[in-house]
């Protein structure tokens, strides 16, 4: 039931944020269409946690300050490998192993490895993460576990 509210107030939100229309005919036109797609999203049983993550909601901007600096910082190291030329460039491939619970928790993992330019998480098998990397010290970095603890504390 919580996930179904937080979906109908999300939409409310939206649609008032884009509408700009605030009379009561469109107000009850809004509040129908909410209406409609929240009893079409529940009868499809599409309402669960992780379609409504509202456990990260607090916590998700301050991941994503963190993130975008490490994705700042990555893309200054590879332009510079690029123009330092092909011998300062070290592709390879590392296993890494994810301490995440959840789906979504190792969902946001995996992309936010993605994300990081000069590395890509080419599979996912259980708890193991292969990670192509163009630099070898990307590959340290992801074996340090910042990346990960920052994820299962986001997921906590």
């Amino acid at each position: 039931m919580r996930h179904t509210i937080m979906l109908s107030l999300s939409l409310a939100i939206f649609w008032l944020a884009n509408s700009g229309h605030y009379t009561a005919l469109m107000l009850s036109l809004g509040a129908l269409s909410i209406a409609v797609i929240v009893y079409i999203a529940h009868r499809m049983d599409v309402i669960d946690h992780e379609a409504q993550p509202i456990h990260l909601t607090l916590k998700i901007p301050g991941y994503y300050a963190w993130l975008a600096k490490e994705i700042f910082v990555s893309n200054l190291t590879v332009v510079k490998h690029i123009w330092l030329g092909n011998n300062s460039i070290a592709p390879g491939f590392a296993t890494v192993t994810a301490s995440q619970k959840t789906e979504i928790g190792k969902v946001i993992y995996a992309n936010s490895i993605t994300m990081t330019p000069g590395t890509v998480t080419v599979n996912i098998e259980g708890d193991e993460f292969l990670i192509h990397a163009l630099l070898q010290e990307s590959i340290e970095d992801l074996k340090s576990g910042e990346m990960d603890r920052r994820v299962t504390q986001l997921e906590d």
